[in-house]
């Protein structure tokens, strides 16, 4: 079932950010209920997913990471 857990697709990561809004912290069996609803994942690469997320959340955060320098548009 799992294709590589590295590589996530758009629609992969709308199905999982949509999943995690439906299931939180105390749904049982949370990433088995997760992946049913991505279809191309574990509940292992759901969950390795998620905690990725948190912790690239974490750094960024944490000020780790330089906020892109963005030219301003005046239209």
């Amino acid at each position: 079932m799992g294709s590589n857990s590295t590589n996530w697709t758009a629609t992969e990561n709308k199905l999982f950010e949509d999943a995690l809004a439906v299931y939180d912290r105390e749904t049982p069996d949370r990433w088995h209920n997760v992946a049913r609803a991505v279809r191309t994942k574990t509940a292992e690469e759901v969950k390795r997913h998620y905690l990725t997320l948190i912790e690239d959340i974490y750094v960024i955060e944490s000020g780790r990471v330089p906020l892109p320098n963005y030219i301003s548009y005046r239209g």
